[in-house]
């Protein structure tokens, strides 16, 4: 416990010793992106059933994503911040230096609820270089290699989980047009490119920020990346293809791989009518999710320990918080009410917490009995067998991204954002520039991101 939390307790103790009672009841504020109603109301539910347990209550209030960085921001001006925020990653850092974030709090939190029962990359992307935490991990997903587990098996192919498996699978399943190895990403302006490619380069240990921040590429290992890349993209189909490709020819059965976000499970198993699989007559069959496997962590020749490219969300509790309250509220959402905080979107909000000290896998079997899909539902566990879901979540294991380690995650977020790599990709693939032109092209456009 940090020396901050210890001498609230001892203030809070000295008030009841001088006569002032029982704890006052608090009424926290809860600012959450999952704002489609069915989240919402399964949140409310969720700030019900705390309230009943405690006699704090939580008015759950609805931020859309993109405006949740100036609306903090215009909050902490005015000294009135909620008490707790669900945020993306990308603000962690940027509001612990900004004054927003409580470390002490949700340090307490993760020691109380025991630091080894959360999957250590999760933690690892939130801790800070003097000890601690910036937030609590709620819930994340990382990005899959989904493939023809059948396809792989009648060939006698590994599991494509490096360049050089994806490569062998290549030769050996590519037959245009009745079958494409690969559907890369090469649409240049759009995020699913850029998501994709950090993806690859972080498979091979290739970052393009340092410490001190930008850092030129290793030319060796950049180079490695672009002849891979370039392999998927000649295994694919012409054009410019994104997301939306990826998903059609994958359920048509023209595709033995593609990379996506695990939002795809429940479609894959017949369970959105508005992205049904075809590669059968019947819509709603889940054939094509017994036939699939997937690849979290993936490696390539220069990173043989492989990486995981992983979206945590998190719980921050702010410096204008009822700190002790908002503390009880992440606890409760993260021990009695976990498997409720999973049940908003199973299919994308992966168990970052897998159990507890006395049973470890707790959280885990939960999220995978609770049921997913859109208009129709059914449980993880019977759709996709035990291996599969511990490949799922596995990934949070180790999950990076691009900054994280070195404190650089804003200036990682710009380079990304000015779609630099992937133009540059996109000439190599065409045959625009050869690898070295390409590596010092990179290098030079983002070196003058600030």
């Amino acid at each position: 416990m940090t020396t901050t939390h210890k001498t609230r307790l001892l203030a809070g103790a000295a008030l009841i010793a001088l006569g002032a009672g029982a704890a006052q009841a608090e009424n926290l504020r809860f600012w959450t992106t999952e704002e489609q109603p069915e989240r919402l109301a399964a949140q409310q539910e969720l700030a019900a059933e705390f309230e009943a347990a405690s006699g704090h209550s939580v008015e759950v209030i609805p931020v859309t994503e993109s405006d949740l960085g100036t609306r903090a921001t215009a909050a902490y001006a005015a000294g009135d911040l909620p008490d707790v925020i669900y945020h993306t990653l990308q603000y962690a850092l940027p509001w612990v230096e900004a004054g927003i974030l409580d470390i002490d709090a949700a340090t307490d939190v993760i020691e109380n609820l025991g630091g080894d029962t959360f999957a250590p990359g999760a933690l690892e992307m939130a801790a800070l270089e003097g000890g601690g935490y910036a937030s609590v991990p709620v819930d994340g997903w990382t990005q899959m290699i989904i493939y023809r587990k059948d396809l792989f098996d009648e060939a006698g192919l590994e599991a494509p989980s490096s360049f050089d498996a994806v490569r062998a699978a290549i030769e050996a399943l590519h037959n245009p047009p009745e079958m494409y190895g690969f559907v890369a990403a090469t649409k240049v302006d759009e995020n699913f490119m850029s998501q994709v490619l950090e993806h690859v380069f972080l498979a091979n240990g290739v970052s393009p920020v340092g410490a001190d921040g930008a850092q030129p590429l290793d030319e060796a290992a950049t180079t490695e990346v672009l002849e891979f890349y370039k392999a998927i993209a000649e295994a694919s189909p012409p054009g410019e293809l994104y997301w939306d490709q990826s998903r059609s020819l994958y359920f048509s059965g023209d595709a033995a791989m593609i990379i996506w976000s695990p939002f795809i499970l429940d479609e894959l198993a017949g369970l959105r009518d508005s992205n049904p699989p075809t590669i059968n007559d019947d819509p709603t069959s889940p054939e094509l999710a017994s036939k699939t496997g997937i690849v979290t962590n993936f490696s390539g020749p220069s990173n043989p320990d492989g990486a995981a490219w992983a979206d945590i969300r998190y719980f921050g509790i702010t410096n204008d918080a009822a700190t002790d309250a908002a503390m009880e509220f992440v606890e409760f959402s993260m021990n009695e009410g976990y498997t409720k905080t999973l049940s908003i979107a199973p299919e994308g909000k992966f168990p970052v917490r897998r159990g507890t000290a006395d049973n470890p896998t707790a959280f885990l079997d939960d999220w995978a009995g609770l049921p997913m899909g859109v208009d129709r539902k059914k449980p993880m566990a019977e759709l996709y067998d035990q291996a599969m879901i511990d490949e799922i979540v596995g990934g949070l294991d180790v999950a990076k991204r691009w900054g994280v380690e070195e404190g650089q995650l804003a200036l990682a977020s710009k380079m990304i954002n000015s779609q630099a790599i992937n133009r540059v990709v996109r000439q190599y693939i065409d045959g625009q520039i050869d690898a070295p032109a390409a590596v010092q092209a990179m290098n030079d456009e983002l070196a003058a991101i600030q």
